[in-house]
Order: C-alpha cells, then sequence, then structure tokens
C-alpha cells in the first residue's frame, strides 16, 4: 500500500516538481558558507580547506575561474565501485546531484564519496514539473560535462525514461552510449524485481547499476503521485532482486524508517537513502535543494546547507544598482 502525501506527516518526494505543493512544510536554510555547506553534509571529512566565500561568489566565479584558495593536502583516492561497496557498515557514503562542469569540480573537492548526475535535471534545470521529459542526449550532455570536472567521486547517471524498459539489449546499448561519451563510471535505473533482466544484462556488458526502489518518479503516473511507498514485500523483493541481479548499491526514497533499516540490514551492497530515515548506508540530496537554490517550500526531508538563491538575487541586485548609480566599474575595474 501506499500513502498520499498530502496527508500531514508523511515524506514528500524530493526536487523540484514536490516543491511546488503548498503542503509541504517550509524549511528557512541560514546563510551559511559553501564550506560549511559541504562540510555539514558529507561524512567523509576528507577535504576541509575550500575557501569562505559567499554562496554567490562560488556560484559565479567558480564557473570562470574556479578560484580556489587552497586544496586538499592529500587528494582523495579516486572512488571506484569495489571501495563504494566496501563502504557498507564501514563509513557512510555522500552523494549530491551535478548537471554542470563547476558545479560538479566544487562538489568534488567538497569530498563526496558520489556524485549523481540525475534526471532530476528536468526539473531543476529545464524546469519542468516530472522527470520524464528529460532525454538520453541531453543525459550525455551534461553527464559529459560532469565526468570531466570529477577527479575522485564515483560518478553515477540516470537512465532516462524510457531507456531501461526497452529491452536488455537497448538498455546495454543506451548505458553503453553513457559511459563511452561521458567518462563515467556507473549508470542507475529505477525499478527492482521486473528490471532484474535488464541489470544482469548490464553488469554481464560490464556496466556498473545502482538500482532505485521505493518511490519511482518515472512512474509518477502509474502511482499517482509522489507517495510514500509502504508496501514491505514488494520493497524487500525489490532491493532483493537488485542485489541478486549484480546491482553495487541501491536508492531507498520515501519508505518508512523501520523498513529502510530492515532493507539495509538484509543487503550485502550499500543502500543510499532520500526520505528513507538515518539507517542506511549513505545519503543522497538534489545539490539545488541541499545549498537552497530551489523555490518554494521543500519536501520534509531536505535540509537546506545554505541559503544561495538569496545571494544569488542579493549580488545580481547590487549589481544592478551600482550599474545605475554609475558605482561600477570604478578606476579598479578600469584601464588607463
Amino acid at each position: 500500500m501506499s500513502q498520499s502525501l498530502n496527508e500531514p506527516q508523511r515524506e514528500p518526494r524530493t526536487s523540484a516538481a514536490a516543491l511546488r505543493y503548498s503542503e509541504y512544510p517550509r524549511e528557512k536554510p541560514g546563510r551559511n558558507q559553501i564550506s560549511e555547506i559541504a562540510a555539514s553534509f558529507r561524512y567523509t571529512g576528507r577535504l576541509s580547506a575550500i575557501p569562505a566565500d559567499s554562496v554567490s561568489a562560488t556560484l559565479f566565479i567558480a564557473p570562470l575561474h574556479c578560484r580556489m584558495s587552497a586544496q586538499p593536502s592529500t587528494p582523495p583516492v579516486r572512488m571506484t565501485v569495489p571501495r563504494f561497496v566496501a563502504r557498507k557498515g564501514q563509513e557512510r557514503l555522500s552523494m549530491v546531484t551535478a548537471y554542470d562542469y563547476a558545479t560538479a569540480q566544487l562538489l568534488d573537492l567538497a569530498g563526496l564519496d558520489a556524485i549523481l548526475v540525475g534526471d532530476s535535471m528536468s526539473m531543476v534545470v529545464q524546469g519542468h514539473t516530472t522527470t520524464l521529459p528529460v532525454t538520453l542526449d541531453e543525459m550525455i550532455y551534461h553527464a559529459e560535462m560532469v565526468g570531466r570536472a570529477v577527479q575522485h567521486a564515483l560518478v553515477i547517471v540516470d537512465l532516462p525514461f524510457p531507456t531501461n524498459h526497452l529491452g536488455p539489449y537497448k538498455a546495454v546499448e543506451f548505458a553503453g552510449r553513457i559511459l563511452k561519451e561521458a567518462r563515467v563510471q556507473a549508470v542507475k535505473l529505477e525499478g527492482g524485481a521486473e528490471q532484474a533482466e535488464v541489470i544482469s544484462a548490464l553488469t554481464a556488458a560490464g556496466i556498473p547499476v545502482m538500482a532505485h526502489v521505493g518511490l519511482r518518479p518515472q512512474s509518477v503516473h502509474l502511482l499517482g503521485g509522489y507517495k510514500v511507498q509502504r508496501d514491505e514485500e514488494r520493497l524487500l523483493r525489490d532491493a532483493q532482486s537488485a542485489q541478486d541481479a549484480g546491482a553495487f548499491g541501491v536508492v531507498l526514497e520515501c519508505i518508512p524508517t523501520p523498513l529502510a533499516q530492515k532493507i539495509t540490514a538484509q543487503l550485502q551492497i550499500p543502500t543510499i537513502g532520500i526520505g528513507a530515515g538515518p539507517h542506511c548506508d549513505g545519503q543522497v540530496l538534489v545539490y539545488h535543494d541541499l545549498v537552497g537554490l530551489s523555490e518554494g517550500p521543500l519536501p520534509k526531508f531536505v535540509k537546506s546547507y545554505g541559503n544561495a538563491r538569496e545571494e544569488i538575487i542579493r549580488a545580481v541586485q547590487a549589481f544592478r544598482e551600482e550599474v545605475q548609480s554609475g558605482a561600477f566599474p570604478d578606476t579598479k575595474q578600469s584601464y588607463s
């Protein structure tokens, strides 16, 4: 059975589509610096020297010059699929979405274990209301930028709808394109037991796969909305089937905490939670939600570690006002 997110105190769907629903409780993120954002969310603690520039400065200056005043003293070892799996029960894993070069570079410097090029870009980048419109070519375009930026984290790319529903051979073809063209290491697909054949085919082709069970945003119309998933028998079967088919990890989205804990204990592969409580082997958030770029009320399970939206508006307004007043440019920004 599933429970509607319209009911109070239930965990809603993450990211952009959910942000438009007024019933979600609002969060008031603080004005943290980008270094605090990274340090607060990640578990690894591998980097402590991100400059304490404002969020707006990192968002605007980094794309042009990536001005990082300090680098990690000991660069972290590149995360691989075997290392990722070996972390289960040892050290919790942190994962955040990215869709462009500059953001991915910053997230990698922050010491994340994995970076997900998610089909959530359909909402937070392209402005759609679901994840369905984004295409394979668009995913590859953005994934290539991320893959080129990241030096240490494991980069995983969502298979967009409906690429994993056209049979194992097509899935291998599409996932193969992603790995070949985007310099990434793995793909993620939504589904469990019904996707076992596809997962098996992908892993047989040498393509690492992360599964995704619980709330599956690509099935939003079938589910009737973004709803907390409570069918214990199905969720246990989906997670186990994904592992048996060869998946190296599984995202658990919008399921009750005790059930997520049970699944995590049952599996030998890491579970990555989003709206699944604190007992998963790791956690993932959408970048725009994490840094406070998202518009509107946030889902219950999202925690914002900054207020980038306000910082960006403030910075641009200050620029506009100085242009209008003639204060910019002054002699410091002019040539003699």
